[in-house]
């Protein structure tokens, strides 16, 4: 391996436990490059950057052997795949966002199952919204994705005393919590759950997998939650069904995204929007940092890399 550069968006002091013999550039998306990206042997990707700053670099890394990516999904970057040479592997942050995001996606059930935005409303009006309201404890839960996020939510939602936790996958498969449904069942599946909880990485397969269809499959009453990508969500279809008022939402992403002003979505009933913050929390940096150790330390002795998600050809 002659090129030794690997371009990271942190400073290399901060991050424990990096092997020697690199050349660490310190990159996070800016204008200008740190050094010549054709001696970039690994490149992690900026995080919370716009896609084409993300991939801007990638056609001149004529000798980049391993993207990591520090986020879950992998939808920003693989649009650049086809300007790399064959045989880079294409990793992503698995490990990193399992507990904020689960975190976050118990938070947005029980805020919107509780009222909880209400109350933050009655509370600027100055008015006692007192009542019964839906708790989490004996629901039927649907978890749309069964990777490693949708179990890290399971895990969470283990001590609300829920009625079933149903997982779907693209395959069936058994856990130590149970078995995992194939994506075949999920239209048997959807009508008995009173909350969808969607974990799935966008792909051409997800892209607008919650549309009309889907929509009218889920119960009266029911919640869905998307702490997935927005664009698995068909934003005009869920549209229609919250101003009928027959289903409500939490959404930690959005199409568009980030949400323009004036959206509909922004005074939609019964919806709880987030700024996609799943990931973006206090949580991260420690996570992710020791990703990159882990990762590089593997790399310098040749060893494989983890969570290896795309090889090019």
């Amino acid at each position: 391996m002659t090129a030794r550069d690997v371009w990271i968006p942190f400073a290399p002091d901060t991050v424990p436990g990096l092997p020697d013999g690199f050349d660490y550039r310190v990159w996070d998306g800016e204008d200008a490059y740190p050094a010549d990206p054709a001696d970039c042997a690994f490149y992690v990707v900026p995080y919370m950057k716009t896609a084409d700053v993300c991939v801007r670099p990638l056609s001149a890394m004529t000798s980049v052997q391993v993207v990591q990516t520090l986020t879950a999904g992998m939808d920003h970057i693989l649009p650049g795949a086809p300007d790399l040479g064959p045989g880079v592997r294409l990793c992503n942050a698995r490990g990193v966002h399992e507990a904020s995001t689960a975190e976050l996606a118990l938070a947005l059930i029980l805020a919107s199952l509780r009222g909880i935005p209400g109350f933050v409303e009655g509370q600027r009006k100055e008015e006692w919204r007192s009542g019964f309201y839906p708790a989490l404890a004996d629901k039927s839960v649907l978890i749309v994705g069964y990777g490693s996020i949708g179990a890290a939510v399971e895990d969470r939602l283990a001590p609300f005393e829920c009625a079933r936790v149903v997982r779907l996958a693209r395959s069936a498969r058994t856990t130590e919590r149970g078995p995992v449904h194939p994506f075949v069942e999920l239209p048997a599946l959807l009508p008995e759950a009173d909350v969808v909880i969607l974990c799935t990485p966008l792909t051409e397969g997800t892209r607008g997998l919650v549309d009309a269809k889907f929509l009218a499959g889920m119960r009266d009453g029911a919640l869905l939650v998307n702490v997935a990508r927005g664009p698995v969500v068909d934003t005009g279809a869920l549209l229609a069904e919250l101003e009928s008022g027959r289903i409500s939402a939490a959404l930690d992403v959005t199409d568009p995204e980030p949400l323009p002003a004036g959206h509909p979505l922004w005074h939609a009933p019964k919806l709880l929007v987030s700024p996609h913050v799943g990931g973006s929390s206090s949580a991260f940096l420690p996570r992710a940092k020791r990703l990159l150790a882990r990762q590089l330390n593997r790399f310098a002795v040749g060893d494989p890399v983890d969570n290896v998600v795309h090889t090019t050809k």
